[in-house]
């Protein structure tokens, strides 16, 4: 029979940039600039892709979840940190910390996933021209972005109702500007063992797994690009490819066992993937990007037309 849950604190303090006291506005706009470059860049793309018919290719569907994701990713963290910069002391409920974190998870995990599916998008592209778009069709495509959703939806749940099970019974001060599973575990006076398992299993998954999947699909095509006579197509082969394996590295960049677990060092993590991505996003994928740019040209003078 399984024991009720008995939760002793029922809100917990956010540290967030305490430390730093003297940087706090400097913080919060910089925060409030960020976030509003990530929502209204990452609206933009998914307008884009939504409205213009150039742009319904696997590619650009694909960006469109990630632009989705980036919303939620952000806009799960920052208004909170916001709020904390804003007043003297940040406090999050059990059930907002729990919420915060399984919209997290969520985001975050399936970014990585739709990173690992782009890989191997990009692989067809270039290295099956002449297959592309059997092997890529409308219907594998919706079925790979659902999957994506619904695994990692999954494994949020599962997460964060591991989280619901710990008993809390102080400290209540979370070293980090939002919640995080290695800090919750360090407040935690019940065993962790089970929590621990599973982030290890998680992030050998999304971490390991799909890094190798990654690294395999631009191993295939650097090994096209070096075969291909074209100029043109290898410069613009090599730009999908970098831009790509960056935005790959720093997502995997957030993952670290909880025994290593350091405020200062995630702090600055927490920052990369949680803001300073998805605000980057959008730039690093259309950043020379003919089609978008088409797509958007057409698309300002029709807003000014409706204005």
């Amino acid at each position: 029979m399984v024991i009720p849950n008995q939760t002793l604190v029922t809100e917990f303090v956010l540290e967030g940039f305490s430390e730093h006291m003297g940087l706090r506005l400097f913080l919060l706009g910089s925060f409030l600039s960020l976030y509003a470059v990530a929502l209204t860049a990452n609206a933009v793309i998914i307008a884009l892709v939504s409205f213009t018919n150039g742009l319904h290719s696997p590619m650009y569907f694909f960006l469109c979840n990630l632009a989705t994701m980036d919303i939620v990713c952000t806009s799960s963290v920052l208004p909170k940190v916001l709020v904390g910069l804003a007043s003297a002391e940040n406090t999050i409920s059990f059930q907002g910390c729990m919420a915060q974190l399984f919209f997290l998870i969520w985001s975050l995990s399936s970014e990585l996933l739709l990173l690992t599916v782009m890989a191997y998008d990009r692989y067809t592209a270039i290295c099956f021209p002449l297959h592309y778009s059997s092997r890529m069709s409308l219907r594998l495509c919706r079925a790979l972005a659902m999957g994506v959703w619904g695994i990692c939806a999954l494994n949020a749940s599962v997460h964060t109702g591991l989280m619901t099970r710990l008993s809390f019974c102080g400290p209540r001060v979370i070293t980090h500007f939002f919640c995080e599973i290695p800090p919750l575990l360090l407040l935690s006076c019940s065993p962790t063992h089970v929590n621990s398992i599973m982030t290890l299993l998680a992030d050998a998954f999304y971490g390991c797994l799909n890094f190798l999947i990654t690294l395999l699909s631009y191993g295939c095509i650097v090994s096209s690009i070096l075969r291909m006579r074209s100029v043109e197509g290898r410069q613009k082969a090599f730009s999908t490819f970098v831009v790509s394996v960056f935005y790959s590295s720093v997502f995997c960049s957030y993952i670290s066992p909880a025994s290593s677990y350091s405020p200062e060092r995630n702090k600055v993590s927490g920052v990369l993937y949680s803001t300073l991505s998805p605000a980057l996003n959008p730039l690093i994928y259309t950043v020379r990007n003919q089609e978008v740019s088409r797509a958007l040209r057409r698309l300002l003078p029709l807003s000014r037309r409706q204005v």
